[in-house]
């Protein structure tokens, strides 16, 4: 006799919710009249303006408020290259949290295409549906590619958010970690593990905020110039970080460190390493779901404040802090791009949701449900919008 074993909870409640979003009707359907307005013959008009002017698009339709969540499915969570289907519903609880966090629609698009060129002619042949377009989930380096070529070509907002929201909120949390520990990001070493889309982005990131001192480091150790391949984005990142030229592995890089950033794999950092390090070490171990060392191990090695991606843990390092009002900001200004300047921005207003009378070593960052965030990274990234030309929306 077969034994049926009961559901797990996740399992039975998304079979339950069957899709974490749906479409809602904004305008009345109730009569006749209503749907001559609504639809034929009162719709050629506003059809008509947009033909005459584009632009029109984000005043006649939803346009304005809407965002494409764009993945191929091949680094999913930590699940890895499961492909487009399965990748449904974490694209789905994207959008849910777009909604739910900055009031921004959201909608799941799923290529069924590695190849970076195809994945950038989808999006750039359905640009005229979207206000903006959040990159999720998608493999390096054809992540950097698609980025970079959407950008160039497309006249809205585009953003890898593993890269980009990851970064934000690290910075975020590092500002406010280095205040309490009386460091300066400028003079401090820092090391990240892990050079992929979020490596890469929280490096870049950082350096843009004032760091000098960063050695990145792969499975392999210490990325330099002389380790990396020309031509690849590794080599881009040697060029730019460990400027000490040092080599040798992970264990190597953490002497003096002031910083450890992972964005890598479980287990990786040793209590040996943080015993190596400066005075007051700062650890984001963000891996998931299990993080290169886990708390209890780093605090008892002599950690000044941990971190991690984990919400059963004090400072969750967690992009939801940042890409609702990051986008919300940006659609705000009709921007037509999201740059490192809006992100400094984004990243300074989530630190200072923090106030002085609750900055400890247990808290470096806002609460994902702290209701302040979105709007008031919003309103810094609409702010810097106006004032560097990217917006084409200017409040008077």
């Amino acid at each position: 006799m077969e034994i049926i074993k009961e559901e797990s909870l996740p399992i039975a409640m998304h079979r339950e919710w069957r899709g974490k979003i749906e479409t809602a009707v904004r305008a009345p359907l109730e009569n006749s009249y209503d749907l001559a307005l609504a639809y034929t013959p009162g719709v050629a008009e506003p059809c008509l303006e947009i033909k005459t002017d584009e632009r029109k698009s984000f005043e006649f339709t939803r346009r304005w408020n809407t965002v494409a969540v764009v993945t191929n499915g091949t680094a999913v969570l930590g699940l890895g290259d499961i492909g487009p289907a399965a990748g449904l519903p974490v694209m789905e609880g994207k959008a849910a949290l777009f909604k739910a966090f900055g009031g921004v629609d959201a909608f799941p698009i799923c290529i069924g295409s590695k190849d970076p060129e195809k994945v950038i002619e989808t999006v750039a042949l359905i640009e005229s549906s979207f206000g903006g377009i959040n990159l999720e989930d998608i493999s390096a380096p054809s992540c950097f590619e698609i980025e970079n070529e959407l950008k160039k070509r497309l006249s809205i907002p585009v953003m890898h958010d593993d890269q980009h929201g990851t970064a934000t909120v690290v910075l975020a949390a590092l500002k406010n970690a280095l205040k309490l520990a009386g460091k300066d990001i400028a003079k401090i070493s820092i090391v990240i593990n892990g050079c992929g889309a979020a490596g890469s982005a929280i490096a870049k990131l950082l350096i843009k905020a004032g760091a000098k001192k960063i050695v990145m480091c792969d499975r392999k150790g210490i990325l330099s110039e002389e380790t990396t391949e020309e031509g690849t984005y590794k080599r881009e990142l040697a060029m730019i970080t460990n400027r000490r030229k040092i080599k040798g592995k992970l264990s190597y890089a953490m002497k003096k460190a002031d910083v450890f950033i992972g964005v890598s794999a479980a287990n990786v950092l040793k209590p040996e390493d943080i015993a190596a390090m400066n005075e007051k070490p700062i650890i984001f171990a963000m891996a998931n779901p299990i993080p290169e060392i886990l708390p209890e191990a780093a605090m008892k090695a002599g950690a000044f404040i941990m971190g991690t991606g984990r919400s059963d843990y004090p400072n969750q390092i967690n992009n939801v802090l940042a890409f609702p009002g990051i986008f919300r900001g940006a659609l705000d200004a009709e921007a037509k791009d999201i740059t490192d300047d809006m992100l400094v921005a984004a990243a300074d207003a989530i630190a200072g949701l923090v106030g002085e009378d609750e900055l400890c070593p247990e808290k470096v960052v806002p609460d994902a449900f702290d209701e302040r965030v979105a709007a008031t990274v919003a309103e810094a990234v609409r702010t810097v919008a106006e004032k560097t030309g990217v917006a084409r929306k200017i409040r008077n």
